[in-house]
């Protein structure tokens, strides 16, 4: 059986498939979750791997069209239905098989590429971003320019084959590791702020590109303010029509929101609440928590997140493949509060030991800098109360205060 959309002629016989390459082609170690943020592929020029379990999967699953199952195959993917897709999901947390390539590639600039794109580019970067051999990061804040995104400054001038990009961007997760950008700027100061804004791609090793990590609270780095100076950017890296980027824009971050509050929440540590907790307090002899109050607390969160997580399918669902709109407000806004509470939890249900910072057995503080990172996620890809305007106005249909 070759992997063809078409090629079953069920659901059931596509998840006998499924089950039986996933069983012969998931390496050993890849059946496990991620034990922290280092244990993430994702990919690049020069890829990092903590072992050659990680590459095999990644080499697989790209060949196969599985780290983008929904993609076309003609851009790497899998050309697999939505039904199929989630069938795949559902084998893959069976085994208990993690991702083989986490990327901003594949969750924000990816849809929008096969949205806006323009065949030529298409064809040249959706099969990187698919077998991980790219690395991108987003070119979106600036410093005066945070919830009002649309007021950003950086701007490209028209240089005849090329647009000269003079200006900053703040916090641009892993920019000091990715290989290329999408990158918002101002190709017309005198048009409406809305309006005179372009969606550019370029490669961050063009000369006058420079990255400046800046440490947060937790103590980790992740973010960058990132500085152009003169850079020229090939005409044709221009996405969709000049001067129209804010709509790419907007659509892009449908599916940042969208990632940002529907990943695996409560599992940075590579186990559920539930799980956490019964190791960091004990149980009684019927495998429950020896505290009530805390049993009542998870058990609490736990529904709240089974019911999130059926929100964000059926979500998924009606948007039948295409952007979720709206909906990826509500969702980012509620996953990223039940993310945050997940954490809470967990540094509650761990004491005292929860504040070790530097130590083997707290692996570097793992758990309080998780704790701290949630921090920044009711405010990375818009802040909660942009979130809570877009519910009000374009889901509850809110009239305007004013």
């Amino acid at each position: 059986m070759t992997n063809n959309a078409n090629a079953w002629s069920s659901l059931e016989e596509f998840r006998d498939y499924a089950r039986d390459w996933l069983e012969a082609n998931c390496p050993p170690l890849m059946r496990s979750p991620y034990s922290g943020g280092d244990d993430i592929v994702w990919g690049g020029r020069n890829p990092s791997f903590q072992n050659d379990d990680q590459r095999l999967w990644l080499e697989r699953m790209g060949k196969q069209g599985w780290t983008v199952p929904t993609w076309p195959k003609a851009y790497g993917g899998g050309g697999l239905t939505n039904d199929e897709a989630k069938v795949l999901k559902e084998e893959m947390q069976r085994l208990n098989a993690r991702p083989a390539l986490e990327s901003f590639g594949i969750s924000m600039l990816g849809p929008a590429l096969l949205k806006y794109g323009n065949e030529t580019q298409k064809t040249e970067h959706l099969p990187k971003i698919a077998r991980g051999e790219i690395r991108w990061c987003q070119g979106y804040s600036e410093p005066n320019a945070g919830s009002d995104l649309a007021s950003l400054q950086t701007k490209a001038e028209d240089k005849g084959d090329h647009y000269l990009v003079n200006g900053q961007k703040v916090w641009t997760s892993y920019a000091d590791h990715a290989d290329w950008i999408f990158c918002l700027v101002r190709t017309d100061f005198e048009a409406p702020k809305h309006k005179g804004i372009s969606f550019l791609l370029f490669d961050m090793a063009s000369e006058g590109v420079s990255t400046k990590p800046i440490k947060l609270i937790s103590g980790y780095s992740p973010f960058c303010e990132t500085f152009f100076d003169n850079v020229k950017v090939p005409k044709e890296n221009l996405m969709g029509e000049l001067n129209a980027g804010w709509t790419i824009a907007k659509y892009l971050l449908t599916h940042e929101r969208d990632m940002i509050g529907s990943g695996d929440l409560g599992l940075s540590l590579g186990r559920s609440v539930g799980e956490f907790a019964a190791t960091s307090m004990g149980v009684d002899d019927h495998g429950r928590l020896n505290d009530p109050i805390t049993r009542a607390a998870i058990s609490a969160h736990e529904i709240d997140k089974a019911v999130f997580q059926l929100t964000v399918e059926r979500a998924r669902d009606e948007a039948k493949g295409g952007g979720l709109g709206a909906a990826s407000s509500l969702l980012k806004y509620y996953g990223t509060e039940l993310n945050k509470d997940a954490h809470e939890l967990m540094m509650s249900c761990a004491g005292s030991a929860a504040l070790e910072w530097e130590s083997e057995r707290s692996n570097n503080g793992n758990l309080a800098r998780s704790w701290l990172r949630t921090k920044a996620n009711s405010i990375e890809g818009g802040t909660s109360e942009v979130q809570l305007n877009i519910i009000a106005k374009n889901i509850l249909g809110l009239p305007k205060l004013g």
